[in-house]
């Protein structure tokens, strides 16, 4: 079976979403070799020993540091079994067939909120969680509103969607004085036109997307009027002609390696290709811009499903993934902000000062929440989606 180290030596690693580039012919022999192996099993995994107690977590692609599940085992004797997904209507799916098999998942928001009214999750039992006394007040308060009073999950991670920017191409075709903080770079149809050549990605991800265009409209960013939303779809089909892809991952080495010159994406992905390009000192200078007109937050957060075959040692693994020093070692290799306040002074300097991972007070106050929809207004919005795309 694959281990996550084996992902790093092969260039795998990046932010919340997978897309391996493998490097060379030998990478591309070996990832056809393993090819097979992997469809039957989870993408990476610590190697198991034959008894002893487990704990089985799904978490979004490369977002731990491989070394806190080592030292979790070594510390507690819970061998981890670790699957990976890439978007939430797997964990979704999953959990509404029942026997999910998993004892820790990590859904977003708006599902979060749909999972505990289903009754799909226990909760948890804070005398277990006595780490739970670091997590971040504010946050947590955000998170309410998907959890009402934080009973069921804790934040992982949280963070914003916004626009990821090639400053150098995209100064180059709109010039020097543009202004580079707001939605009309992409919902403009002549501003958005000017930067068609170079290459715009936007997140294949309508819950992610709408908000912001609903804002930007100045309508409610939580809007639940289907009329609003059709007004929201109908902007981007606007300027769907201008927009190379509508994916989730592409992103982020699109973004890295130049090919594309700007991407609305999530925060920490943005910052991990601007990394990823001073890495390869390609000359690439990615910015993350939280637009004007405001910004969603989003927020990834733990929780045990109530099918838990395990759910003592699904506790003990939250408790120790709020260690102020193990969120601080997450947060150091995935560049997003934790839902652990004490874990902030142990992150590193530059992304503990980057606002566009832990926002200042004036960019906090242009960021907004959104909640979930229900079953109807879902239905609409995934045809809505599917319009916007299909340009139909």
């Amino acid at each position: 079976m694959m281990r996550f180290s084996d992902l790093l030596r092969t260039g795998c690693l990046r932010g919340r979403h997978v897309l391996c580039l493998m490097r060379g012919v030998a990478a591309a022999l070996a990832a056809a070799v393993l090819g097979l192996a992997l469809l039957a099993q989870p993408a990476f995994a610590q190697a198991p020993p034959a008894s002893g107690p487990v704990v089985n977590v799904y978490n979004w692609t490369d977002y731990i540091d491989p070394s806190v599940l080592d030292a979790f085992t070594r510390e507690t004797g819970i061998r981890v079994v670790y699957d990976m997904y890439d978007n939430n209507e797997i964990v979704e799916t999953k959990l509404l067939a029942g026997k999910s098999g998993y004892d820790v998942v990590v859904p977003s928001g708006p599902f979060l909120s749909r999972l505990v009214r289903a009754g799909l999750f226990l909760k948890l039992d804070r005398s277990k969680l006595p780490n739970v006394r670091h997590i971040w007040p504010d946050i947590a308060a955000q998170l309410a509103r998907h959890d009402p009073g934080n009973q069921f999950a804790v934040n992982y991670m949280w963070g914003t969607t916004g626009i990821g920017l090639n400053v150098a191409k995209v100064r180059e075709r709109l010039g020097p004085s543009a202004a580079l903080n707001s939605w009309d770079l992409l919902l403009k149809p002549e501003v958005s036109a000017k930067l068609k050549d170079c290459g715009i990605h936007v997140l294949d991800a309508p819950e992610d997307i709408l908000p912001g265009v609903l804002r930007y409209l100045g309508l409610n960013p939580d809007s639940k009027n289907e009329a609003d939303l059709r007004k929201a779809a109908d902007a981007l089909a606007r300027v769907r002609g201008n927009i190379r892809t509508f994916h989730s991952s592409e992103y982020l080495n699109a973004l890295a390696s130049g090919e594309i010159c700007m991407a609305v994406g999530y925060s920490g992905d943005v910052l991990q290709a601007r990394r990823r390009a001073e890495e390869a000192r390609n000359g690439v200078d990615i910015q993350f811009i939280v637009p004007r007109e405001g910004a969603q937050m989003w927020f990834d957060s733990m929780a045990i499903p109530a099918d838990a075959a395990n759910p003592a040692e699904a506790h003990a693994f939250i408790d120790f993934m709020l260690r102020p020093d193990v969120a601080a070692r997450n947060s150091n290799l995935v560049s997003y902000a934790s839902g652990n306040l004490a874990a902030r002074d142990l992150v590193r300097p530059e992304i503990r000062g980057n606002p566009g991972i832990y926002p200042d007070q004036a960019t906090f106050a242009r960021l907004f929440t959104t909640t979930a929809y229900d079953e109807r207004l879902q239905r609409a919005v995934a045809r809505l989606w599917t319009r916007v795309k299909t340009g139909r």
